[in-house]
């Protein structure tokens, strides 16, 4: 299976991935390209380490929002994935292209959905709610993406202990390695195997 991972930042997920490919956690998969939005990016760096092609397509240089939704999707299209993986991607995914590739398209988000999820849920943004609300478990969920925020069919979570004391930083960081850093990578390789199908807005996995 060939992916594509869309980023915006450091790419600790894609880092996430890359390793996971390399010990064999994930298999029948690899890394097409990776996509910014940001040339500044660092997952970008880790994309060129691994050898793998790294592209930023940026919002910044198009005159209008619908040229470059177009030249981005005409660009995914030119790799030929079967699957695309937003790995904190700050990038409100076109339409078009969730039409296009409907059911193949996954992101991670740092909350179990459907608590502190949607439209100016991300990031630091989700622990710091976490935290003001006092929550004692939060987590991950790896999901399709649909129309909607953070709306799209399920495929697997995993929650985390909230511990007194906790800053948006610290959390940040066990959500990431407690939870982001293996479902992503396990939803990846369960979908390369053929385990995961949509029904009815519902993920059914093959437990083999």
């Amino acid at each position: 299976m060939k992916i594509a991972v869309c980023v915006s930042g450091g790419g600790t997920n894609l880092q996430a991935i890359i390793d996971a490919i390399d010990n064999g956690t994930i298999t029948n998969t690899q890394i097409e390209v990776v996509i910014s939005n940001n040339a500044d990016a660092y997952a970008l760096e880790r994309a060129k380490k691994a050898g793998i092609k790294a592209v930023c397509i940026s919002p910044k240089s198009y005159e209008s929002r619908a040229a470059f939704n177009e030249d981005f999707l005409k660009q995914l299209n030119s790799y030929h994935v079967d699957l695309v993986v937003l790995a904190g991607f700050l990038v409100v995914i076109p339409p078009e292209m969730i039409k296009q590739y409907r059911n193949r398209i996954i992101n991670i988000h740092p909350s179990l959905i459907p608590s502190f999820c949607g439209t100016g849920y991300y990031g630091l943004k989700v622990h710091e709610g976490v935290l003001a609300r006092g929550v004692k478990v939060t987590g991950a969920t790896c999901h399709f993406v649909d129309e909607g925020t953070d709306t799209g069919p399920i495929i697997l979570q995993k929650a985390v202990e909230v511990k007194q004391g906790d800053t948006p930083e610290v959390l940040q960081r066990r959500v990431m390695e407690q939870a982001e850093w293996k479902i992503m990578p396990h939803a990846i390789d369960l979908i390369a195997n053929g385990r995961v199908s949509v029904e009815d807005g519902h993920v059914i996995i093959d437990e083999k």
